[in-house]
């Protein structure tokens, strides 16, 4: 359970859901953990669980839409821990009932600010310690949407679109410098994002009929996927986009 001992790295939007289980587990593992989040009492929750249990974490205010923001939080992590070993950039909003002709253009930015530039800020300043430390891996949250349509998502399936390739251009590029780059696109997850929706028990039931395995993911269990793509054991896999759906993609 230490195979992160002596690593360190960061998990935007861990202030809550699978950001959550994602630093949990790491930390968990050995981790050192830089908990970002724009909502600074849901970033200390996280630490303050993280540190109950015995763990090493930091929170830190970071609004991933901002680029200075990003900047200064990647630089306290680095001051905090000495380094950066690993990555994972999930901070996302979702955006769902959109008519593409009616959408207003700046519905549309907002997604793609936080969504898409907000993963590109991220590994603009992710990239160079990671390379500073000699390797490492990143792992971008996507979602199936970057891998199909979702109907009347327009901004959120593009921008999750944009996370895939642009994961796959990173891995590409920095692979001989000893980066791992993977995307992970979780199917409907039962976060509290999730509940506050609250979509109904009908159609609740009807997605998870048209789900293989029947049910919704816990955010644990996406969590485990992320953790694995951060960790040595999945050191020849870069530049996927590994769908954890339960089946919903094939």
């Amino acid at each position: 359970m230490g195979e992160f001992t002596g690593k360190a790295g960061l998990v935007t939007g861990a202030g809550s859901g699978i950001g959550r289980a994602i630093a949990t587990g790491l930390a968990r593992r050995g981790a050192a953990v830089a908990v970002l989040d724009i909502d600074a009492d849901g970033a200390e929750a996280t630490r303050s669980t993280i540190a109950s249990a015995g763990g090493t974490a930091v929170a830190v205010t970071t609004d991933i839409a901002d680029e200075d923001s990003v900047r200064s939080a990647i630089r306290q992590t680095v001051e905090t821990f000495g380094g950066l070993n690993f990555a994972v950039n999930n901070a996302a909003i979702t955006s769902t009932g959109q008519d593409l002709t009616a959408m207003q253009l700046t519905a549309w930015d907002r997604i793609i600010r936080i969504n898409l530039t907000g993963t590109f800020l991220s590994m603009k300043y992710e990239i160079p310690e990671l390379l500073r430390a000699g390797g490492g891996a990143i792992v971008n949250v996507a979602s199936n949407g970057g891998l199909y349509a979702i109907p009347q998502a327009p901004s959120y399936v593009a921008s999750k679109h944009g996370v895939v390739g642009l994961t796959k251009v990173a891995a590409v590029d920095y692979a001989s410098a000893g980066i791992r780059v993977n995307a992970v696109a979780p199917g409907i997850t039962r976060t509290e994002m999730f509940d506050r929706v609250d979509p109904g028990a009908e159609t609740i039931a009807l997605q998870e009929a048209a789900t293989p395995l029947g049910r919704f993911a816990t955010p644990d269990e996406i969590a485990e996927a992320v953790i694995w793509l951060c960790s040595d054991h999945s050191s020849y896999v870069t530049g996927i986009a590994m769908s954890v759906d339960g089946g919903r993609r094939a």
